[in-house]
């Protein structure tokens, strides 16, 4: 899977196996604290691909529906400045739903903070959030995540989802990029 030479990799932090358990936990607490009501999952594109569509076959909860957004935050390089542009709204009324947003990785934190108030506006029922990866150290807002996968280093990742000049994306496993690469 994913098409990553092996020099391009210096180590593998998460392996599929892990990322997989870890999600059938995550599944379980999203089911058991989602019991009862509708479900939609809020994916945000590119990355949350992967998570998106592992965590929805995980789950138990037969009332999901799946929307998506894509949003581009402005910045210099590869930091975010928190100035948010909707490339592709929802498709899905908000009001009223239970909503859970599904991330592939959270670092500054941003773009996300931006995400949950522009979402909370439109009336949902609840708002939560659910993210495969944390960079705890890059935390530039404050933002309140309900389901966490892995806290990870504030380091150069690739894999399940995470990308580089959107290569690397769909290898099944997490790791640090060769610097090589990027140096």
């Amino acid at each position: 899977m994913g098409s990553a030479q092996p020099s391009d990799i210096a180590k593998v932090l998460l392996t599929e196996e892990q990322i997989a358990t870890r999600l059938g936990e995550m599944a379980a607490d999203v089911d058991r604290d989602y019991q009862g009501r509708d479900l939609l999952l809020v994916g945000v594109l590119k990355g949350a691909v992967m998570v998106m569509a592992d965590l929805s076959r995980a789950l138990q909860h037969e009332t999901v529906a799946m929307d998506w957004m894509a949003v581009s935050s402005y910045g210099s390089g590869t930091r975010s400045s928190g100035v948010v542009r909707i490339l592709k709204d929802l498709d899905t009324d908000l009001e009223g739903r239970h909503v859970l947003i599904v991330e592939d990785i959270i670092d500054s934190g941003l773009t996300l903070s931006w995400l949950i108030s522009n979402l909370k506006s439109r009336g949902p029922a609840s708002l939560e959030v659910a993210t495969m990866f944390r960079k705890p150290e890059a935390a530039q807002a404050d933002v309140d995540v309900r389901y966490v996968g892995f806290d990870l280093p504030n380091e150069f990742l690739v894999g399940y989802g995470l990308d580089w000049a959107e290569k690397y994306r769909t290898l099944p496993y997490v790791a640090t990029l060769a610097p090589h690469l990027y140096s």
